[in-house]
């Protein structure tokens, strides 16, 4: 009986312990809201910007084209005229973002680059990726002339003559013969 007992009451703990780890897990993956699992900054892909797509004009090389956007994502055996840049970014605090950029090639000259229209500038690239915490009031760094006029002059210090140097006198055999 008292076997029984301890049976049950053990198998009512461990499917007690079982069920309530499904809870503990809260919407935003915190552990009792404490702890947080280090989650991997995924980038995957060539980011093309405005700039950069606006720079690719039809007729270039491949060569060209590689320098500017660099090395495609993916490159396709049956389809050798075409380069597909495609750029993923899963950031901690940032928006996760996916584009996808291809060019056609007419053998070895640029056919066309087909973009979306709203890529992003690279100034807007950095700030929709960026954490930091930017302050609402940036300091002011620079004086106006009103403020400089209203400094005190600096105090006049008199130097002393520079003291001729010291220590010993060398003459040396001229360079040339």
């Amino acid at each position: 009986m008292h076997r029984q007992v301890f049976r049950l009451s053990a198998a009512l703990l461990a499917a007690c312990s079982l069920a309530g780890c499904a809870s503990l897990q809260s919407s935003d993956q915190n552990l009792l809201g404490v702890i947080t699992p280090y989650r991997i900054e995924i980038v995957q892909g060539n980011v093309v910007t405005r700039e950069q797509a606006a720079a690719i004009q039809p007729g270039m090389s491949r060569a060209q084209v590689r320098d500017i956007l660099g090395s495609p994502l993916l490159t396709d055996v049956f389809h050798a005229d075409r380069w597909d840049y495609i750029f993923t970014i899963r950031r901690t605090g940032a928006e996760p973002q996916r584009r996808s950029v291809t060019a056609y090639f007419d053998g070895e000259r640029l056919q066309r680059l087909d973009a979306a229209q709203d890529l992003p500038s690279e100034q807007e690239f950095v700030s929709s990726i960026s954490t930091a915490k930017v302050p609402s009031k940036l300091p002011v760094l620079e004086l106006t002339p009103e403020q400089r006029a209203k400094l005190p002059a600096p105090p006049r210090t008199e130097t002393a003559p520079a003291a001729a140097p010291t220590g010993a006198t060398r003459a040396y055999p001229p360079l040339e013969p």
